[in-house]
């Protein structure tokens, strides 16, 4: 079911949607409560969840509270408290030597690449010392080169090395085949993130949490993060 407009109480569809604030508006009601200049993502500063303007955003005024006794005493009982919860999560977390992360595409296809390197690497090092196990045996200068044979059994022997496996290519995340499209100019603000512009074909999209998204450019092809509440749905 569509969800009804903040401003107006209309029914707002996907293709003219703006998701701000935690509510929904139409794009042309998504506007200053002043002024009521029509904002975007870009421009809009929100105060007690409505949007203004750059020019009627109200102002805060800060209030100053002198430390008195019982407020120096609520600082420090504060405080120890603070001591208190990092000490129990020192202790619990101390001897497990590891941090959960979680499990994105880039980090499964970064550890897609790591096993490949260290099977390549395995293999380089199998060739190195068979190539060292094949070198003939030199023998003690007291000993005739006549008085060592090999066994018999071990003269006529051949080794044929098992065929090395075939490296396939890193596979690309798995995709869910959804299309977006952007409503928004964006620049990547870090490097696993990705630029596009307004029009722009969003494909092979997967849904990360409810703020972000991962995809590829139809246009540029470059893929990677991008914030969900600047496409839509095609």
């Amino acid at each position: 079911m569509n969800p009804l407009c903040s401003r107006c109480n209309l029914v707002v569809y996907p293709t003219e949607k703006v998701n701000c604030l935690d509510k929904y508006w139409h794009k042309g009601c998504f506007s200053c409560e002043v002024c009521k200049m029509t904002l975007n993502m870009k421009n809009y500063k929100g105060f007690e969840k409505r949007p203004y303007c750059n020019a009627h955003y109200p102002k805060t005024n800060f209030t100053c509270v002198a430390d008195t006794p019982e407020n120096l005493r609520l600082k420090q009982q504060s405080k120890m408290q603070s001591q208190v919860l990092y000490r129990e999560e020192f202790e619990k977390n101390k001897g497990k030597g590891f941090s959960v992360v979680a499990d994105t595409p880039e980090l499964q296809r970064m550890k897609k690449t790591q096993d490949q390197i260290s099977n390549i690497k395995y293999h380089e090092d199998y060739e190195k010392k068979k190539t060292g196990s094949d070198a003939p045996l030199s023998l003690p200068s007291n000993i005739s080169p006549g008085a060592y044979q090999q066994p018999a059994a071990s003269q006529n022997f051949h080794y044929d090395p098992a065929p090395e496996p075939v490296r396939q290519a890193a596979a690309p995340p798995p995709s869910s085949g959804k299309r977006y499209r952007a409503v928004y100019d964006y620049t990547a603000a870090d490097d696993d993130e990705v630029s596009f512009m307004d029009g722009d074909v969003i494909v092979d999209v997967q849904q990360i949490d409810e703020g972000w998204m991962y995809g590829r450019v139809e246009r540029t092809g470059q893929q990677g993060m991008l914030p969900a509440n600047y496409v839509e749905a095609i």
